[in-house]
């Protein structure tokens, strides 16, 4: 039991180290690669990205990621606990499945982690948002999260979506092309944000008008 608690805590210690220098490197260094972009490689698709500053992007697009994916975003420090408790009441119910993740957890899914579900990647999950709003900050997490989140079908950032929805760098999106963009984050694979239609053009349209929102609540005040 002895020998068995020592590798526990040694592993748990290595673990701990690793996982800080990890975060520490993607603090100064773009993420070269994640398992997800693995996955679709492994699936026999293209990847296709650009990084890109956050600062050569369009402010109204992490504008319409706050509108469109994490209201309280420069709020909270990692968790939304109000709308994870809300995310819990609207599934109890038997109504349409709902996450309550916040940028921060989807950024260190992204960034470090698998998809799909299960408690040891929630549970990583957890560890590792801690880890980047310690580390990085807002700025640095949003810039990531917009670099890493997958624009559509083996596209991957804002940048690369920008060029294959609208032919053009996301240094200049208007609200309605972000607004799009942020309609197609939670499921790039089922959605498209040029010629949207039915609950794609109706959600995209409704955080395009939202942006403004933000701009004038501040809600987008960490970023600057």
């Amino acid at each position: 039991m002895i020998r068995a608690a020592r590798i526990l805590f040694k592993a748990t210690l290595w673990f701990v180290v690793l996982s800080v220098l990890w975060v520490g490197l993607y603090a100064l260094v773009p993420p070269p690669f994640t398992l997800t972009m693995a996955g679709d490689l492994f699936q026999g698709r293209s990847i296709t990205k650009d990084w890109t500053p956050l600062a050569d992007i369009d402010p109204d697009m992490p504008r319409a990621a706050i509108a469109g994916e994490d209201a309280r975003f420069c709020l909270h420090h990692g968790f939304d606990w109000r709308a994870i408790a809300g995310a819990a009441a609207r599934n109890a119910q038997g109504r349409r499945i709902r996450g309550g993740s916040t940028i921060s957890q989807q950024t260190a899914k992204n960034a470090f982690l698998w998809q799909g579900g299960g408690y040891l990647r929630k549970a990583l999950e957890a560890w590792f948002t801690t880890l980047i709003e310690l580390i990085w900050g807002k700025r640095r997490i949003m810039e990531v999260y917009l670099n890493l989140a997958e624009t559509g079908i083996g596209t991957y950032g804002v940048e690369a979506g920008s060029i294959r929805y609208f032919d053009h760098s996301a240094a200049r999106l208007t609200p309605t092309e972000a607004g799009r963009i942020a309609a197609v984050l939670p499921l790039p694979k089922k959605r498209a944000a040029i010629d949207p239609r039915g609950f794609v053009r109706r959600h995209g349209n409704a955080i395009a008008a939202r942006v403004g929102v933000v701009r004038r609540q501040g809600l987008d005040a960490c970023l600057k």
